[in-house]
């Protein structure tokens, strides 16, 4: 993409003023020392990579599967079941870890530990991303770069997927998010969820916000419901597997998604990780379905 003009700089920067905010949170300063990195986290990863900062980064959590090299670099576990000791022992700089990472034990005693720990605030939102994304490049005293690289890669895009927002050009889709599908149950996107963010990203309907949090529902309600849209994590689409398959499926085969072949597949930390390409992802998703409409 080209880079924007200056005036359209102006803009987008002004339209994103209430980013730089978090540069002054206490957990966005700049660190003393940046050349031993720990990331506990696929979005903080993401956003390393993103920044072209990956070369420091000596240990990851399991969820930083993106980019691809990122699984050669060792794994210090899961995100919310992490070892201090197993972090420790790579005798990092600096350990940056997304706010879900736990449990709370291992976090007093990082936080006990003489090593700079930061755990980054979440907020699931476009200026979220871009909050989460400058707050990086603070902490690595990467600022100006930071800012280039959002101009370069972000800016524009961000601009367009809330203006598809604001014009409210979705409100009248109804979708659901799918984390997981089984013989006996499938696994859908509550409020207050990474799905329901996603699909709020976009400025649709998530047809399953009158509960909280990722639940099971039966083919009955997903028929009552009726979504117009059915977003799944790619892993669902097996090589074996076509569209028309989850169309002639008996739980989608009375919707309208079901009828319309409306099955959208992305990588799951893609739509749900709130990194970089979460936005790529909502906003190739929105444009395709207003072509179609």
């Amino acid at each position: 993409m080209n880079k924007i003009t200056a005036l359209s700089f102006l803009i987008l920067t002004t339209f994103f003023s209430k980013s730089t905010n978090a540069q002054a949170n206490n957990y966005c300063k700049k660190c003393n020392n940046s050349t031993r990195i720990v990331s506990v986290g696929g979005s903080i990863t993401e956003i390393l990579y993103f920044l072209r900062l990956e070369k420091n980064i000596i240990g990851v959590d399991v969820t930083s599967n993106f980019p691809e090299e990122a699984k050669k670099i060792s794994s210090v576990g899961y995100v919310r079941n992490i070892s201090s000791e197993g972090i420790l022992s790579l005798e990092p700089s600096i350990i940056l870890g997304e706010n879900d990472m736990g449990p709370i034990g291992t976090i007093k005693q990082l936080n006990e530990s003489k090593v700079d720990f930061r755990l980054i605030e979440e907020v699931e939102s476009t200026q979220g991303i871009i909050e989460k994304i400058q707050c990086i490049g603070n902490i690595m005293n990467h600022k100006e770069a930071t800012e280039k690289i959002l101009n370069e890669k972000i800016f524009e895009q961000a601009k367009e997927l809330e203006d598809i927002k604001t014009k409210k050009t979705l409100a009248d889709k109804k979708f659901m998010l799918v984390l997981s599908m089984q013989p006996s149950s499938i696994i859908v996107a509550g409020k207050n969820t990474s799905g329901d963010n996603f699909i709020k990203l976009m400025g649709g309907d998530n047809i399953f916000d009158s509960f909280e949090g990722w639940k099971s529902v039966s083919k009955e309600t997903i028929i009552k419901e009726n979504p117009d849209y059915v977003l799944l994590p790619s892993k669902n689409l097996h090589k074996n597997s076509k569209v028309e398959d989850f169309s002639n499926d008996e739980m989608f085969l009375n919707t309208t998604a079901g009828k319309k072949n409306n099955f959208i597949f992305e990588d799951g930390m893609s739509m749900l990780g709130f990194g970089p390409r979460t936005i790529y992802c909502a906003l190739k998703i929105a444009k395709k379905i207003n072509q179609e409409e």
